[in-house]
């Protein structure tokens, strides 16, 4: 549909699951696409193959919770595309224990990974999107930063932490055209989920209205709307895409 012609899309661990999702939907709709992995090298230099068939993309081996790496994260990706119109927060990692159990070190990363990244990434390109007066930020939240969720304190607290950076960042750049959102999946099954019992998952399934575990494609379809001029008078939000589960 072409969606998104003509723009820039910066995705953050997009190297599996929900982020590569995003990805391959982004280039369907004519976004030139950068993308980050981590650990992940040989996962996204083949999406950087798969994607270049169908589009212009180009994956960077960065770690966002670096503020030095998102830095030039970000001047790279400029020096390649000259722009960048959109940026997905998608990064993120669990450390799930009981909080008896947690270790300080648990507790840190998380945050560092899945809060402070968002952080790094859109202070430095804020400046860009400053100059441009326009600009979409999608940060990926959850139900459970909603909700709360036993033996997930340090992931709810991330998310939850996702929440109020999004709304104070909306109410900050707002006056400049630029956008800022969250999306907060609910059962989403990917890669990480297949290690789940079936009977787990199951459960998971009975549970939302909808009586299914959602896709990678459903919450790649809602950054699509976010990021496109559809939504353009849409900034502060938290879209949950979760089939219900939460209603």
């Amino acid at each position: 549909m072409g969606l998104l012609t003509n723009k820039v899309a910066l995705i953050t661990g997009a190297s599996k699951g929900i982020g590569k999702a995003i990805a391959e939907q982004f280039i369907a709709e004519g976004a030139k696409v950068a993308f980050t992995y981590l650990s992940s090298v040989e996962k996204g230099e083949a999406l950087e193959a798969e994607l270049s068939k169908r589009g212009e993309a180009k994956g960077f081996r960065s770690d966002a919770s670096s503020s030095e790496q998102a830095e030039q994260l970000i001047k790279d990706i400029v020096a390649h595309y000259g722009q960048i119109d959109i940026v997905v927060n998608n990064a993120g990692i669990t450390k799930d224990t009981l909080l008896m159990r947690m270790t300080e070190e648990d507790f840190d990363r998380v945050l560092s990974v899945n809060l402070k990244s968002v952080f790094n990434t859109t202070k430095h390109v804020q400046r860009l999107m400053l100059k441009q007066r326009s600009g979409s930020i999608i940060n990926m939240s959850s139900i459970v930063g909603v909700k709360g969720n036993a033996g997930q304190s340090n992931y709810a607290a991330s998310k939850a932490g996702i929440i109020g950076f999004t709304k104070s960042i909306a109410l900050e750049l707002g006056s400049r055209g630029i956008r800022c959102n969250a999306i907060a999946p609910g059962f989403i099954e990917t890669e990480m989920t297949d290690s789940l019992n079936a009977d787990t998952v199951e459960s998971w399934r009975n549970a939302i209205p909808l009586k299914r575990g959602g896709q990678p494609l459903d919450i790649a379809n809602a950054c699509v709307f976010l990021a496109s001029d559809m939504s353009t008078y849409i900034t502060g939000q938290v879209l949950q895409v979760d089939g219900g589960l939460l209603t």
